[in-house]
């Protein structure tokens, strides 16, 4: 229907054409009344309005969204551009990181109970459980952080646009606006520099984290990893409970206090700023007070969000949190710094050995495998670890006292430095070490003496690399006889080296346990060259666990006497001494007894490997001869009779050992449960000790075992020495070794003593009168005197010249065993029988030279045939 109006007649005229064809569609023509068209006009303008409006509204609809679109994708693209090298975590991945913790790990004494102390870390990490964390901890750290952490996906909207806020206006006050969930994931997963890049990083993170694990689980990554400053020793904190214990010496966190739990709460923030401790664990004033003003905000957050109430609110403000502080503590790395050192090493080496099995324990510690050890060490100190040592706290800290105190010692000197000293004690029956010094002032001398450092042994190697094995091949007796006669040795390049006794002395004939009684150097020569042979020697001192016998020391001649090309160690030669006591048999010294990981688990496990090196026969003459060393009035060790408490109550053995000019003292003893050694000197070699030190090594091993026995007497439960079977008395003759003449009857040159039962001689010597009374035995060599150095393979830290012990010039019979068990002797009713002039085997080439003097000379034969000396080992010296 069309309508139109009155006035527009003419135009109807003129569109009648096109009225009729509207007519003739159908279409009916109306005629408008006046009286309505204003309001048509005012409907009008709306319309055109309307429409205006509806096109503008497309036009900038349209606009907008491109705007927001081309936003968007700025934002996006800068977005991208800051997380481009960030990687998506799998859910996987996301659990092993939060769950991966840097654990503190603890070393313990030999009751596994009592702590060493943490290992050397300047962290301190302990894990908590959410179930073991109170409520009181939990609404602070949520009212304080994140008040909608148990409504938010991972990012608290509001939270940040409100720091962002306070960061374009550049307020005084910027609250962060980061979630519990964003701190985990930026300590997690992230650096802590504080970018844009990381912000937005750890927002996306924060995201994902949220989709994968609970809010418990998040909480708990919390708890356990963010930091909380200093504590009593000086520890860096991490971990809520780590703080309860080094801020507040509360292990328990259901008993700290509301108050300190909002303290604790309060420190994440900026702990190293809400400190009450410095890095020494000395108390911080400044610190202190900061922490407080954080934690009256904890307290007045808790209030606020209803989780205190008025009362409660103003209680924990009232309380006194300065009086609940820990005391101070020193770190246990200065407590015991030598023996935390020392556990760290050794548990390194057990557990990079566990890992590489195709290595050995020589190895291992060679230069290239260094890194190997390092990161092992860097493992050890932060996965949580538990070692227990077999160290005895009150003998070890016994030890340490003695050590540290100047008056057992000479004063300090500018010139040679601080007198030292290392000793190992030994449960000979395990080879678990009990107790050490590793030096005197760990701030002088970190190196541990017992351990790491290797010397010349001196006297001290005389029972183990000539006694031991000839006693048990039978090469000898206590009552065999030995020459101290002259020998002439060949040297491989200055031709001839004649050794001499520290007297310069020469006393014939003497009995094998006289000769080790007083140390005399050419009795021990001779049995480790002629009898047991070098070679023999050394292979039987290294089945003692003596790992330091190099391929030169095989021509070292008077190796026996201490001249080595590297020393040994405190340890391993206190562990060769203890198979002594112990019949025989070898355990391996050890000071870690188990380690276990994180969840009690044990990686590791020491196992006993005992290893029979000689019998027991041979071990109990061999103690025998030991004891007298102490017992005899001429003994070495004489001044233990008075200086050892103990003695006549406890049966005690040992051997001294003195280098060149008192470089080094040492004494090796033992009871029948424990082996201690000694060493006394200085870090240089050069520098020998006073008169006084030339006693230092027994005076020392006297102080120690009385304080043991006194403090640990459960640890000395046998008195005396076992003596097993096979092993009896017999009497023999003075002037032979063997089955005593008429002669010797008469005129009583007897000795009686013990005998491997195997090697009890079952013939009668060859007796020959003698001139005099008295033998006179020529100090002189039977050629012009003319001394020629050996030459040795070089000492570490120590002149080339081997250790010699002070003997006197009298000779003297040991009376032997108080109880005479006299075997049955052949009678002889005829003369004295004739001297036997034979000379003894000595084959060419026996002494080896030190160095071989062409590649075609092989090292055991000389081009030279080595001269005998004048008298026999059955017939005394006219």
């Amino acid at each position: 229907m069309v309508y139109v109006k009155p006035n527009m007649a003419y135009h109807i005229m003129l569109n009648v054409n096109r009225w009729k064809m509207n007519e003739h569609r159908g279409e009916k023509i109306i005629f408008m009344d006046p009286k309505r068209r204003p309001s048509s006009q005012k409907r009008s303008r709306w319309r055109i309005f309307g429409k205006v409006l509806l096109i503008n509204i497309k036009w900038f609809s349209l606009a907008g969204l491109l705007g927001v679109l081309f936003a968007g994708g700025l934002i996006s693209g800068y977005v991208a551009a800051l997380v481009h090298d960030e990687p998506v975590r799998s859910r996987q991945l996301i659990y092993e990181k939060v769950d991966e913790n840097a654990l503190t790990s603890f070393v313990y004494f030999n009751d596994q109970v009592t702590p060493v102390g943490r290992m050397r870390m300047e962290e301190d990490r302990q894990l908590v459980d959410l179930k073991d964390v109170p409520q009181s901890i939990i609404d602070a750290l949520i009212s304080t952080e994140d008040s909608q952490f148990y409504e938010h996906r991972g990012v608290d909207l509001k939270g940040t646009a409100r720091a962002v806020k306070q960061k374009l206006l550049h307020e005084n006050r910027q609250t962060g606006g980061s979630t519990l969930t964003q701190q985990v994931a930026r300590r997690v997963f992230l650096s802590l520099d504080k970018t844009d890049s990381r912000k937005v990083k750890e927002m996306l993170l924060a995201l994902r984290m949220e989709r994968f694990m609970s809010k418990d689980k998040i909480l708990t990554a919390y708890l356990n990893k963010m930091p909380f400053g200093n504590g009593s020793a000086g520890y860096n904190l991490y971990g809520i409970k780590s703080a309860s214990l080094g801020i507040f010496n509360v292990s328990d966190l259901h008993k700290l206090h509301v108050a300190q739990a909002a303290y604790l709460a309060g420190l994440p923030q900026l702990p190293s700023v809400y400190s009450a401790f410095d890095g020494k664990g000395n108390f911080d004033k400044e610190g202190f007070n900061k922490a407080m003003e954080r934690q009256r905000v904890v307290l007045a957050r808790m209030q606020a969000t209803g989780k205190l109430t008025r009362m409660e609110y103003y209680e924990a403000l009232q309380f006194d949190v300065k009086a609940t502080l820990a005391p101070h503590r020193e770190k246990s790395y200065n407590t015991f710094p030598y023996l935390m050192l020392e556990t760290e090493r050794e548990a390194a080496q057990l557990l990079a050995l566990q890992q590489n099995p195709d290595l050995t324990a020589a190895e291992i510690s060679k230069p290239e495998h260094a890194e190997l050890l390092q990161n092992t060490r860097e493992e050890l100190q932060r996965s949580g670890y538990r070692i227990y040592t077999t160290i005895n706290k009150k003998i070890y800290n016994d030890m340490r006292q003695i050590a540290a105190n100047p008056q057992n010692f000479s004063p300090y000197s500018k010139q040679k430095g601080l007198e030292q000293i290392a000793a190992i004690m030994i449960d000979h029956k395990t080879g678990a070490i009990l107790g050490m010094i590793e030096g005197r002032d760990f701030n002088t001398e970190q190196m541990n003496y017992a351990t790491q450092m290797t010397r010349q042994p001196g006297s001290a190697m005389k029972p183990i690399a000539a006694y031991l094995p000839a006693l048990e091949k039978g090469y000898t007796q206590p009552a065999g006889l030995i020459d101290d006669s002259q020998i002439i040795l060949k040297d491989g390049r200055k031709g001839y080296h004649i050794p001499k006794n520290y007297n310069r002395r020469y006393e014939g004939l003497m009995t094998a346990r006289e000769a080790l009684n007083r140390s005399i150097n050419i009795p021990a020569l001779r049995l480790f060259l002629y009898e047991v042979k070098i070679h023999n020697a050394w292979n039987f001192v290294r089945s003692l666990g003596i790992t330091t016998i190099q391929p030169q020391d095989e021509y070292a001649q008077t190796g026996v006497l201490g001249g080595l090309s590297k020393g040994v160690s405190v340890e391993e030669l206190t562990a060769a001494y203890g198979t002594i006591p112990n019949m025989g048999v070898y355990n391996a010294p050890h000071m870690i007894s188990k380690i276990t990981d994180a969840n009690g688990k044990i990686v590791y496990e020491y196992k006993p490997q005992s290893k029979r090196v000689y019998s027991q026969q041979t071990a109990f003459l061999m103690t025998d001869m030991l004891r007298t060393v102490i017992s005899d009035p001429r003994g070495t060790g004489k001044r233990l009779q008075k200086a050892f408490r103990s003695y006549g109550t406890i049966d005690i053995a040992g051997k001294t050992g003195t280098t060149q000019n008192f470089g080094d003292v040492w004494f090796m003893g033992y009871t029948p449960d424990v082996t201690l050694g000694v060493w006394a000197g200085y870090r240089q070699q050069v520098n020998t000790l006073s008169q006084a030190g030339h006693t230092r090594a027994q005076s020392v091993w006297a102080l120690i075992m009385n304080e043991a026995i006194k403090a640990q007497p459960q640890l000395f439960k046998n008195k005396h020495f076992i003596q097993p079977e096979g092993v009896v008395k017999v009497t023999v003759s003075s002037l032979t070794g063997k089955l005593p003449g008429r002669y010797s009857r008469q005129s009583g040159q007897l000795v009686t003593d013990w005998f491997n039962q195997k090697y009890v001689p079952t013939e009668v010597g060859r007796e020959q009168l003698p001139r005099s009374s008295k033998p006179s035995v020529s100090t002189k060599p039977d050629i012009k005197e003319t001394e020629i150095p050996e030459k040795e393979v070089p000492a570490t830290d120590q002149e080339d010249i081997p250790s010699q012990e002070d003997t006197s010039s009298e000779v003297t019979i040991p009376s032997g065993p108080d109880t005479d068990t006299e075997l049955d002797m052949p009678d002889e009713n005829n003369d004295l029988p004739s001297a036997d002039t034979s000379q003894p085997a000595i084959e060419n080439g026996q002494g080896t030279p030190s160095e071989p003097e062409n590649q075609a000379e092989s090292p055991g034969t000389t081009s030279g045939e080595v001269i005998s000396p004048g008298t026999t080992s059955d017939q005394p010296k006219n």
